[in-house]
């Protein structure tokens, strides 16, 4: 199993779900509003001297799935993310050692 993690700007949001409605065999899919900066958002010093960052908006899409689902959903996702500017996101793809379903108690793949 694995987690796709994908950061993107929140007026994209409804085309990347829209597009990972159509994977077949998504079992589902998270979603978190965060805030965060990257190498083109970090900002100088002020008066004071401190560091000061400005943190923009963004989502965090989380995606537990089957390996063979992880290529068509992270080309979904930057597929539908992407608007040409910068600071589009990031994807990232980790490994999942194991899944418990809480109310069943189903493990791995079954769970997700």
């Amino acid at each position: 199993m694995k987690e796709v993690r994908a950061y993107i700007k929140p007026h994209k949001l409804p085309e990347v779900t829209l597009a990972l409605h159509h994977v077949e065999g998504l079992t589902g899919m998270s979603v978190v509003d965060a805030r965060g900066f990257g190498r083109e958002s970090r900002s100088g010093h002020h008066e004071t001297g401190e560091d000061a960052f400005d943190f923009v908006p963004c989502v965090r899409v989380e995606i537990v799935c089957a390996d063979e689902l992880v290529d068509p959903i992270v080309e979904a996702i930057q597929k539908n993310a992407h608007t040409g500017l910068k600071g589009d996101g990031k994807v990232y793809v980790c490994e999942v050692q194991d899944a418990i379903r809480i109310g069943t108690g189903e493990r791995g793949e079954d769970a997700v």
